[in-house]
């Protein structure tokens, strides 16, 4: 980096301990619920695998399980887009269970996504995909602040976070 550059990094992360608060808070609201009542309903965090299974008698108490989950998740600040909804199967016993993935790094067509986007604002930036993050570089942090704006603006499907920024 050549002298007085600033940057920041696009990030897509989702924090796994507000995940895991909202699933024990949704447990817990599942047993009090009268028509949950009995339900055998169940949601399995596997936080190395960042997915949710959610378990339960049929397809209408999969909904309402869904729903109590997705207001605790938002409660506790995690954005909805970065979930990803399976297919509902038929599981043992006459029940439904339905897997959910948590996005974790932005995939590399979303990073280029983002680049263009970058690119096509013409703003006097450099944007480099590394790994899951897209760093983004520039020598004035006005110019850094416009190419937030610009990607707050543009709809690419997932949750982005602007992190790291520092100026060098």
């Amino acid at each position: 980096m050549a002298a007085h550059e600033n940057s920041f990094d696009v990030a897509s992360e989702v924090q796994m301990p507000e995940v895991s608060n909202a699933v024990q808070q949704a447990l817990k609201e599942i047993t009090t619920r009268y028509d949950l009542k009995n339900s055998r309903t169940t949601i399995q965090l596997d936080e190395k695998e960042k997915t949710l299974t959610l378990a339960t008698q049929d397809d209408y108490k999969l909904t309402a399980v869904t729903e109590i989950l997705q207001q605790k998740l938002v409660k506790r600040g995690v954005s909805l887009r970065a979930l990803t909804f399976g297919a509902v199967e038929a599981a043992s016993g006459s029940t439904v269970r339905q897997k959910v993935t948590l996005q974790s790094g932005i995939a590399s067509e979303k990073a280029r996504e983002i680049v263009r986007v970058i690119k096509d604002a013409k703003l006097k930036v450099q944007a480099a995909i590394q790994g899951d993050v897209v760093r983004v570089s520039g020598k004035d942090r006005d110019t850094l602040q416009e190419a937030i704006a610009k990607l707050r603006a543009h709809d690419f499907g997932i949750d982005l976070q602007f992190i790291n920024f520092r100026s060098q």
